[in-house]
């Protein structure tokens, strides 16, 4: 990841589109090789979030959840890195204690080479550190403004960047 992007951090998003401009600057600053993986619960906003993010790389295709297809990849409009979008637990299943991520990863035949790619992966802490040397642990908190404000669409993000392997 480019150096200008704060290499930890915590700020709240009181709308989707807060949370995709977010996404978006930090696309921007992302490069091919980095692995960002996205925690929190359901209907945190990590799919919405990783919409910004391949705004930001400039991809190509619509971002949806990978629940149902595993991984996507998106290609690159502007020669940058792809994206590959990841549902991790379903790509590695409920005993992810002696799961192989990477053979995982292989086992879907992507086009794209990891190395080439920025990795974006759902429900992926605990999982995907494996397959980098270093990644960006994303926890999304949902419950925080929740509990302040019932009617709250806030988001609450934490951020930083962690040792893998």
């Amino acid at each position: 990841m480019k150096s200008e992007f704060p290499a930890s951090g915590t700020r709240r998003f009181e709308h989707a589109t807060d949370t995709q401009s977010f996404g978006e600057d930090l696309g921007k600053h992302l490069q091919a090789g980095d692995v960002v993986i996205l925690d929190g619960p359901l209907g945190a906003g990590k799919t919405t979030f990783t919409q910004g993010i391949a705004r930001g790389l400039q991809v190509k295709g619509r971002v949806t959840s990978p629940t149902f297809v595993i991984a996507r990849e998106h290609r690159s409009e502007v020669g940058g890195p792809d994206l590959i979008h990841m549902d991790a637990y379903r790509l590695l299943g409920e005993d992810s204690d002696d799961a192989d991520p990477i053979g995982a990863l292989d086992s879907l035949d992507l086009d794209t080479d990891l190395d080439l790619a920025v990795v974006v992966a759902e429900w992926g802490g605990g999982l995907v550190e494996q397959i980098s040397d270093s990644y960006l642990l994303i926890t999304i908190d949902r419950e925080t403004a929740v509990q302040e404000d019932p009617d709250s669409e806030a988001r609450i993000f934490h951020w930083q960047w962690r040792e893998g392997r």
